[in-house]
């Protein structure tokens, strides 16, 4: 193991280009105002599993790093020095509650917030690489812009998922028809049968995965390769369609548009779909959801638009509701009620299942208010809590295969794009530019950071390891050395003008990375570094900045 007190920049760089510098945790005190009824429903039952296993919750988070936390989870980055003195100086026993509402509407975080959850959802929508090929039907651009302004606007879920699953239009911004929605389903529905989208929609938003059904019956559910091809019926009218530069053979920008459908017998007014089974012999199936809802049998757009009845199902289906609740708890608290968290049903049972139906009740009720929803999860007492695993709570550790009993935060990786955004806030600023210039900027990072390596359900799987080419990037990238730059402007030259002694500053060093004071082992080391540097202290805090951006401390979330 090692710790920032023996890593300095001048050493040689580790094989996994990371290292682990230790956190203690001071618990304070934290006065709970009064809670509306949802968080409390969250703690007594998070509470009620604790007792049955007889286990004992980790101490409450210090502030600074509960701080830390909610800045990465809401708006995809680390707190500067001044917010977190600005949090820091609120006494109140209300002021977790008034930070998570900053975050969540105070101006200043608007475009932070959007930018985070589009990109999100982006990458969870259309994945890392959708939209970066340029035969790639599918416009990045057009969906992050969709989605920035439905979470700029705080749109209520149920109507960006009904507006994913029936938008028509141009994926181009600027192209006649434009509707960056329309980028979920494009690339998706010319695959063979539209097996894609259908797998697709009902994984994302109902929490089933039937995309093995399409050829045999599901071996744990009751999902049959009925029931996958009637959900798959419902996008047989849709298509894709190439709009090409007037005069050339390159393709502008795609259209996604409803169509009639002549059914595989050739008939609109009984457009019925074949399957064949397992044992050769060839079935029928038409437009029936989940349910068993079924729907006009005609392939006529006219009589019936069946993206647009499966939308309105989608509306009404408690499923819908828990598999929502179900993913952004899982964003919030590293693990979902259920493992996978889109696979869910009665062959999965969720952890805590009156949580789980609760609080997907009370989300409704809520008009789907997404920001409503983060306010419960980073308010509830779990998410409070260290990331300590005692001997006290043993038995909660899900990374052996255990069920989550959520007695700790569970530590995890940062995302790739949560890093980046975090190391431009460590420069002191915001990255420079129009937003399209910032844009091009971090895909170009993103591109070199992140391996992305598409699976067969449409979906990717991500290397973010500390590889070395990986770790060169951090270690002498262009975002490092901006952040570890001294020349005038910059936050470490601010940093050195700022504090009463070379200890505050170097309290506000490791605060401002860490969300912790710097142990007495590393003050020692500060101090032999300057008087190496000869007495020139903001040399000293460029090579204590560099070692703590380049450790494990920093890329986790604890």
């Amino acid at each position: 193991m090692f710790s920032i007190a023996n890593f300095t920049r001048r050493r040689a760089p580790l094989a996994s280009g990371f290292v682990l510098a230790f956190v203690t945790l001071i618990p304070t005190a934290w006065s709970e105002a009064v809670q509306p009824p949802e968080i409390a429903m969250i703690d007594d039952a998070i509470q009620q599993g604790w007792a049955d296993y007889e286990i004992t919750p980790a101490k409450e988070a210090p502030d600074a790093v509960w701080c830390r936390r909610v800045f990465l989870d809401v708006i995809g980055r680390i707190p500067s020095v001044e917010e977190q003195q600005e949090f820091a100086s609120d006494r109140s026993g209300d002021r977790r509650a008034k930070l998570v509402d900053r975050l969540l509407h105070d101006d200043r975080y608007t475009e932070e917030y959007a930018n985070h959850w589009a990109t999100v959802w982006t990458n969870l929508l259309i994945g890392r690489g959708g939209g970066m090929d340029r035969r790639d039907l599918t416009n990045r651009d057009g969906m992050m812009k969709y989605l920035r302004d439905s979470f700029a606007q705080n749109k209520p879920y149920d109507r960006m998922v009904y507006e994913l699953v029936t938008a028509e239009g141009a994926t181009k911004p600027g192209a006649p028809g434009f509707n960056g929605a329309v980028n979920f389903l494009v690339g998706k529905v010319n695959e063979e049968k539209a097996v894609l989208a259908a797998s697709s929609v009902s994984r994302i938003f109902l929490g089933q995965q039937v995309q093995c059904t399409q050829c045999h019956n599901h071996p744990f559910n009751d999902w049959k390769q009925q029931k996958f091809w009637e959900f798959n019926s419902f996008f047989r009218q849709t298509r894709a369609l190439r709009r090409f530069v007037q005069g050339t053979r390159d393709v502008e920008y795609a259209e996604l548009v409803s169509e009639d459908y002549a059914g595989e017998a050739n008939d609109p007014s009984d457009a019925l779909v074949f399957y064949e089974m397992r044992n050769g012999l060839t079935r029928v199936a038409y437009p029936v959801f989940t349910d068993g809802t079924e729907i006009s049998r005609s392939g006529y757009v006219t009589d019936v638009n069946r993206r647009i009845e499966l939308g309105n199902l989608m509306m009404d289906s408690k499923e819908m509701d828990r598999m929502g609740v179900n993913r952004y708890w899982s964003m919030f608290l590293g693990y979902g009620f259920t493992k996978p968290i889109d696979d869910m049903g009665p062959h999965n049972n969720p952890t805590h299942p009156e949580l789980l139906d609760g609080l997907a009740e009370a989300f409704r009720k809520s008009s789907y208010n997404l920001k409503q929803l983060i306010t419960w999860v980073t308010l509830s007492r779990p998410y409070s809590l260290e990331s300590v695993l005692g001997s006290n709570n043993q038995v909660d550790d899900p990374s052996v295969g255990e069920a989550p009993k959520f007695s700790r935060f569970y530590l995890r990786q940062m995302s790739a794009e949560q890093l980046y955004q975090s190391l431009v806030s460590a420069s002191g600023g915001n990255a420079e530019g129009t937003y399209e210039q910032q844009e091009q900027k971090r895909r170009e990072w993103l591109r070199q950071f992140v391996v992305t390596f598409g699976t067969d359900e449409g979906d990717e799987a991500t290397t973010f390891d500390g590889s070395i080419p990986q770790s060169l990037m951090l270690f002498n990238g262009e975002l490092t050395q901006n952040a570890t730059s001294i020349k005038p402007g910059s936050f470490l030259e601010r940093l050195s003008q700022s504090g009463k002694s070379t200890q505050d500053r170097l309290n506000q060093l490791y605060m401002a990375g860490l969300a912790r004071r710097p142990t007495k082992r590393e003050v020692t080391l500060a101090g032999k570094l300057n008087f190496a540097r000869g007495g020139k202290e903001v040399e000293m805090l460029q090579d204590m900045w560099w070692a703590i951006l380049n450790s494990n401390e920093f890329i986790m979330q604890h």
